[in-house]
């Protein structure tokens, strides 16, 4: 049976522009045109380009980057299935292992121009605890960047407005060029997400 809270997270879900969208074009996910809106607004998806996409289950963004990206390699790595997609090779692993980034490095020869990430941690019901994880994970993608991604290549992140936010742009500003934040229109009024978009 479903309770109230699930009923109302139904009807909210469908009611919105941004999923009926995805259903209607194919994308896995609302979140793809999140991506699309940077992308609108940066240019970051350059068609020679090799990205990788950290943590890309149900695989939108990844979606989006085969239709931008023609001649270069797109890599979507993480530790849940993905069903497969034209141009992109996908490996199931934890990208914070060292053997995986090290697999990541082998496959685009050290030359990565883009890295992108949606990753979440699960959320616990503990809004502060969450925010503190998911930032967690924002630094590890930008200690992946610092480490991997070419001069003048692009990363693109998410983030919580709160706890540990001011530690996530500390470590931005002091690891790439330029740094920006970016507030997408498909990411939910609710929501305290925001994305990082960095130039190294």
């Amino acid at each position: 049976m479903v309770n109230k809270k699930s009923k109302s997270w139904i009807i909210k879900k469908h009611r919105d522009p941004f999923f009926k969208q995805a259903k209607v074009t194919g994308y896995r996910s609302r979140a793809v045109y999140k991506l699309l809106e940077i992308h609108n607004r940066f240019k970051i998806l350059k068609p020679n380009s090799n990205l990788v996409d950290l943590g890309a289950s149900p695989g939108g963004w990844s979606q989006l980057a085969s239709e931008k990206i023609r001649n270069g390699k797109i890599l979507a790595v993480d530790i849940k299935d993905i069903q497969p997609i034209k141009n992109v090779k996908f490996i199931k692993k934890d990208f914070n292992l060292a053997e995986t980034q090290e697999e990541i490095a082998r496959f685009f020869d050290n030359k990565l121009d883009i890295i992108v990430s949606d990753m979440a941690a699960d959320t616990t019901g503990n809004k502060d605890l969450d925010c503190i994880r998911t930032n967690g994970l924002t630094l590890d993608v930008l200690s992946f960047g610092k480490k991997y991604l070419k001069p003048g290549g692009h990363l693109v992140a998410k983030l919580f407005m709160g706890t540990d936010f001011d530690l996530v742009q500390q470590n931005a500003k002091k690891n790439f060029k330029k740094i920006h934040f970016f507030n997408p229109e498909a990411s939910k009024r609710e929501s305290k997400e925001t994305y990082i978009v960095c130039l190294k």
